[in-house]
């Protein structure tokens, strides 16, 4: 996956020297798909990511901007700055999707190796039953205790 997350960034570059910063987003991923043409990769673009809620297949309008070779997903902007909620977004969007890695690629900037985010959502989506998941699903709890103790000392 770090191959190909790699392979996709190279590409990303490539579209952001030809175009530079300023356009649509839209105008990015046509590019983008392109180029991802011409390299010979599969990738799907706008692909709905309906939400299960209890067992019912939920239409939240949540869309993926492109998933290449069937795992990597890439998220677009052409936003001012990255902000943690665009990041939080694609971690939603791994978790649900249950992948390990994902490109954030904002090409609003002079140089894009700035709007460049790999984002892994790491032990997201592990299976709980897995040898030692039981101690992953205490992680989690126990640093949040461990700062709320020290928040409540200072």
């Amino acid at each position: 996956m770090d191959e190909l997350s790699n392979h996709v960034m190279g590409l990303c570059i490539e579209v952001h020297r030809e175009l530079g910063p300023g356009l649509l987003e839209s105008a990015y991923e046509e590019a983008l798909a392109h180029e991802l043409s011409m390299a010979g990769l599969s990738f799907e673009r706008q692909r709905d990511m309906p939400l299960l809620y209890k067992g019912v297949r939920l239409d939240c309008g949540y869309r993926l901007d492109l998933v290449i070779e069937g795992g990597l997903i890439v998220e677009l902007k052409t936003v001012g700055e990255l902000m943690p909620i665009h990041q939080a977004q694609l971690l939603t969007y791994l978790k649900l999707e249950q992948r390990s890695l994902g490109l954030l690629i904002n090409f609003n900037v002079p140089l894009l190796k700035d709007g460049i985010r790999r984002v892994v959502a790491g032990g997201l989506y592990k299976d709980p039953t897995a040898a030692g998941g039981d101690l992953r699903a205490l992680i989690l709890p126990l640093c949040a205790s461990v700062t709320l103790w020290f928040k409540s000392r200072i």
